[in-house]
């Protein structure tokens, strides 16, 4: 690029955007690459501090800002995304679809340290929504050599970064347990609680089973929901270790494989998960998921409705960022539950 002094930079080029900013009131471009000066937009690049510009002179060793954003998009997207328009050399990845977001988190480091390229984005394993923003991506200078954008992409190599998994479609049978409501004695609050967070995905509620806690008979009960047919199956109550809680022993007699009885997240430490054949996810949740706003039950239901098959190095990744803070205000997922 040739730099110049604004006053003689009539009829010349913009190589990049020009960005003003008005504290609360706007951060955007004032002139567009590509826009040829005048003698009027002078005091206006003056006042953003401009006194002097760059003019693109074509190098066939360096790309361009606007160029390298475009390629790095490429190296973030998958199918279920779409990319912004660039704009002051960035460009933004949107997802089109709900979905789980899956992060190559090795990938993303190395490429962010090979320096003068960056990529952002929200932490992976946690649900969008169509038209959310996944990822922004732009270089830091206003060119850059081509030769080290060949380098981030022998890093990415065929695989972006970002997966978009979209939301399957399950049909959920809930076993509730505990003697006090078998009996009547109280009344169910757990099931509703389970129905709520449920409506947010593309569920059918086919089966409700209730039983108290002689494991056989739990065991009968899951077993009922398997014949008909069920794509996901949650029990609640039961999970800790008094000696008259007895999901976990009901789930396993199943012959499910369990993949974890505890994960090291509060609320949530007694959540059991577990397989049966293969890929019917059993769900064993503790009590806490009952009266605490947000729990393990948060985290796992948006991988499971993914379709992901979980393994306890998954549940074990958890313990860095698996402390609710049970802020008086709940704001997740824009916390740091889960991450």
């Amino acid at each position: 690029m040739k730099l110049m002094k604004t006053e003689n930079a009539v009829g010349q080029i913009l190589c990049h955007d020009i960005t003003q900013i008005i504290r609360g009131v706007t951060k955007d471009a004032v002139f567009r690459k590509g826009h040829i000066i005048r003698e009027e937009d002078i005091p206006v690049l003056l006042s953003v501090g401009k006194e002097h510009i760059y003019i693109w002179e074509n190098n066939e060793h360096m790309l361009h800002e606007n160029d390298a954003a475009e390629i790095l998009y490429r190296f973030c997207a998958n199918e279920n995304m779409s990319p912004t328009a660039v704009k002051e050399g960035k460009i933004e990845v949107i997802a089109d679809c709900d979905g789980l977001l899956k992060v190559d988190t090795e990938k993303l480091n190395r490429i962010n340290s090979l320096g003068e390229m960056m990529i952002a984005s929200r932490h992976g394993n946690f649900p969008v929504k169509a038209g959310d923003r996944i990822a922004g991506t732009r270089i830091i200078p206003l060119v850059i050599e081509k030769e080290k954008m060949e380098c981030a992409k022998e890093i990415c190599g065929t695989a972006p970064i970002f997966e978009l998994k979209r939301f399957q479609k399950k049909k959920v049978g809930i076993v509730t347990t505990g003697n006090e409501v078998y009996s009547g004695r109280i009344q169910d609050t757990f099931t509703p609680v389970i129905e709520e967070k449920l409506a947010e995905y593309d569920t059918e509620l086919i089966g409700r089973e209730l039983s108290d806690d002689n494991p056989q008979r739990i065991t009968a009960c899951i077993q009922k929901l398997i014949q008909r047919g069920v794509d996901l199956i949650i029990c609640t109550g039961g999970m800790s270790v008094d000696p008259d809680d007895r999901t976990p022993l009901a789930i396993r007699n199943t012959g499910a494989r369990v993949v974890t009885y505890g994960a090291p997240v509060l609320p949530g430490a007694m959540f059991l998960l577990a397989y049966y054949e293969g890929n019917l996810p059993i769900m064993g949740l503790p009590g806490c998921v009952m009266y605490a706003k947000r729990t393990i039950f948060d985290l796992m239901l948006p991988r499971v409705m993914a379709g992901e098959i979980l393994e306890k190095r998954d549940i074990d990744s958890l313990g860095e960022g698996g402390f609710c803070l049970s802020c008086p205000v709940c704001t997740f997922p824009n916390c740091g539950f889960g991450k």
